[in-house]
């Protein structure tokens, strides 16, 4: 039987930021009640142990601010469909249970790349466990989870270098060889290409979902496409693919 399945793309939840989309996403859940919902990762950016960022950055950054941004984004995600179940259960209702799948993606991992070089950090910092994640059946970083013959991840890498693929969507389909979907780029982008047998195969690369602009992309970098994405009919590999965008999930579901 075939899934329909709700794709969150990178959120990169940080204090200070806004996280009412990922209300919206949570109304949006409870509208379409997709049997699997996928996080693509990088809900929590953990710019306090950035391996990139100045001293002056990171004045005034702390661990657990961090932790604490992602988890109201969380609890914002989730709130809607708790409070339905609560009622249901309250009614002696079934409860909304869909397949929850969470993709750790390179921001969480910073906390276990901190714990590898800090050593004297271990037991203080946890990876995942700092993650408030008990709701969701966890991947690892770069660890794909196959559902429906489609592969998910954070993103995808060449075995040869470790190093994430370039290029289009086709191009990454071509070397994956199978139907996947992945953050960690920014923007959108998707490919569809028929293989000799007749088989189709997808390519989705998804990775913008939030309000705020990047300073370091700049005035010209920061207009891509964000969003959420369902997949419908989602067999063998296959599926309908149906995006919504940010400013469609503000106008129906902003208000009230």
């Amino acid at each position: 039987m075939s899934k329909r399945i709700l794709v969150i793309p990178d959120p990169q939840c940080a204090p200070g930021l806004p996280t009412e989309h990922l209300s919206w996403a949570g109304k949006a859940i409870m509208e379409y009640k997709p049997d699997v919902i996928v996080h693509i990762g990088d809900h929590w950016t953990m710019d306090s142990i950035s391996s990139y960022a100045s001293r002056k950055d990171l004045e005034g950054a702390r661990y657990k601010e961090d932790i604490d941004a992602g988890t109201e984004g969380m609890d914002r995600l989730l709130e809607p469909m708790r409070r339905f179940n609560q009622r249901r259960a309250k009614n002696k209702k079934a409860q909304y249970k869909p397949r929850m799948v969470f993709c750790l993606g390179n921001h969480e991992q910073r906390i276990q790349r901190t714990i590898q070089d800090n050593p004297q950090f271990d037991g203080w910092l946890n990876y995942p466990d700092d993650l408030p994640l008990d709701d969701w059946e966890v991947y690892g970083f770069r660890e794909p989870v196959e559902i429906e013959g489609v592969l998910f991840s954070h993103y995808f890498y060449s075995p040869n270098s470790g190093r994430p693929y370039g290029g289009t969507a086709l191009s990454k389909l071509k070397n994956i060889g199978n139907s996947f979907v992945m953050g960690h780029q920014q923007g959108l982008d998707y490919a569809l290409r028929q293989t000799p047998n007749g088989k189709l195969q997808h390519g989705l690369v998804a990775g913008s979902f939030y309000l705020h602009d990047e300073d370091y992309r700049g005035p010209q970098a920061n207009n891509e496409w964000r969003g959420i994405v369902m997949l419908n009919d989602v067999h063998d590999g296959d599926f309908d693919v149906m995006f919504l965008r940010m400013d469609y999930l503000r106008r129906k579901y902003g208000k009230g």
